[in-house]
């Protein structure tokens, strides 16, 4: 097959430095603080690996109608991990002082003073019970506006550190798998040259086992034998899917993600073909290559595990 051989080279550079600009880990953290009047505002965004997209935003309760916002933000930036976010804000944002709504408190007085005449045996009502009474106290709706303002612009800016922390790992996971795949070709070209050597090695063999054993062998049946043995221990197929699987691993790499699923396909195709390379084996040598092989995709297929 045209460009399986030597396929564990093929392009390495090139293709690095166009892995480094995609791939993401789903690995990363990111921390955002933002002053805001006199207080402040803190987001702190945690990632890991996760099989689907999983959001869990905590919001103090003034704030909690911008999580569906704030979700939908996520989403267009993310596409797979646990992601935990969670908003801190201090005291001091929001209004400096109470502003009591004259209205409701008055009808709430009227409404307790007929209550006494009604019931005189009432206790008298508590003045911080009032203020807890919904509407007692109001807050200025342009001061939590500009706090939502500002809760909302710091969110996208602790996505984008999150993602600058996600694109990093990613780049040096990109090359711990590119160097892994460079081993798997490198393997593979070495299994070429052996089962280009192998009829030649099991007729030797062969022979030299019967002289051995003194024994005399028809010519034709002898070549037949061989040719059977050679036929069920031919893994040259396999070698050729080997190398197609590695090259489009490569080929994922460097396209637009999410890489994670497909890569963890490919690897499962490889290590189907190192399973049959391994069943295959009639020689020490292409047995141990096998299992080579083997734990270098158990290698990669760990890293994988974090790519989004």
């Amino acid at each position: 097959m045209p460009g399986a051989r030597g396929v564990g080279l093929e392009c390495a550079t090139v293709r690095t430095s166009l892995m480094a600009q995609m791939i993401h880990s789903m690995t990363a953290f990111a921390r955002v603080d933002v002053p805001y009047d006199s207080g402040s505002l803190q987001w702190e965004i945690r990632s890991v690996n996760h099989r689907y997209l999983e959001l869990q935003l905590r919001l103090p309760d003034a704030f909690r109608d911008l999580e569906f916002p704030l979700r939908d933000v996520a989403r267009a930036k993310l596409k797979r991990g646990k992601v935990d976010c969670s908003l801190r804000v201090s005291a001091a944002v929001g209004p400096a002082h109470l502003e009591i709504n004259r209205p409701v408190l008055l009808h709430l007085l009227a409404t307790i003073e007929q209550l006494r005449r009604d019931a005189p045996e009432a206790a008298h009502s508590d003045p911080l019970e009032l203020l807890r009474w919904p509407g007692v106290l109001v807050e200025p709706a342009h001061d939590i506006e500009a706090a939502k303002a500002a809760v909302a612009a710091a969110f996208a800016q602790a996505l984008g550190a999150l993602e600058g922390h996600r694109r990093r790992e990613g780049t040096l996971l990109a090359d711990l798998i590119t160097a892994k795949l460079d081993e798997i070709g490198e393997i593979a070209d070495g299994l070429r040259r052996i089962v280009g050597n192998l009829a030649t090695t099991q007729r030797e063999r062969l022979r030299a086992r019967i002289g051995e054993l003194s024994l005399t062998v028809d010519a034709d049946r002898f070549e037949q034998e061989l040719v059977l043995l050679l036929q069920r221990s031919d893994v040259t197929e396999e070698l050729d899917r080997l190398g197609v699987h590695v090259t489009e691993a490569r080929n994922s790499l460097t396209r637009a993600g999410p890489h994670g699923r497909h890569l963890d396909f490919l690897l499962q195709e490889l290590n189907r073909e190192a399973n049959t390379i391994a069943s295959k084996s009639i020689l020490a040598e292409t047995a141990q290559r096998a299992i080579d092989l083997k734990v270098i995709i158990e290698q990669i297929r760990e890293q994988v595990q974090n790519i989004e």
